[in-house]
């Protein structure tokens, strides 16, 4: 991620006004992983820092179970999974791919042009500690 924000911060700054959305994922409890995420966030609030006055955005996108092809693998046909996967969410649901493109957009837009250095959680309640 260091050398992607290296290689394109010249190229936001010259464009003016820009977003740098980054995008996380939610897996079994694992040491390792949790690091990742961490320090996702925590390279997502430097790049902020960093860029802020040339009026370029950086935020995350932390989602939770979203309805994509590696869930569907994962899950399957096994009912038994699927009701485990659903008494999971406090919403009842998993999400949509949409959801998470809305959230995407609207970190893009000038609607949130307050907004920035923020892991915005968007996981139907279900918040990993």
């Amino acid at each position: 991620m260091g050398g992607t924000r290296r290689r394109t911060g010249p190229v936001l700054r010259k464009l003016g006004p820009a977003r740098r959305p980054r995008i996380g994922t939610r897996e079994p409890p694992r040491i390792e992983l949790y690091a990742a995420k961490h320090g996702v966030i925590g390279l997502t609030r430097s790049a902020a820092l960093e860029v802020a006055t040339e009026n370029v955005r950086v935020n995350a996108v932390c989602p939770g179970v979203i309805e994509t092809p590696m869930v569907e693998r994962v899950v399957g046909d096994d009912e038994a999974v699927q009701e485990g996967l659903l008494a999971a969410e406090p919403i009842g649901r998993i999400g949509k791919p949409e959801e998470i493109a809305s959230t995407v957009v609207y970190l893009c837009s000038d609607d949130a042009s307050f907004v920035t250095g923020h892991p915005m959680v968007v996981d139907g309640g279900y918040v990993v500690p």
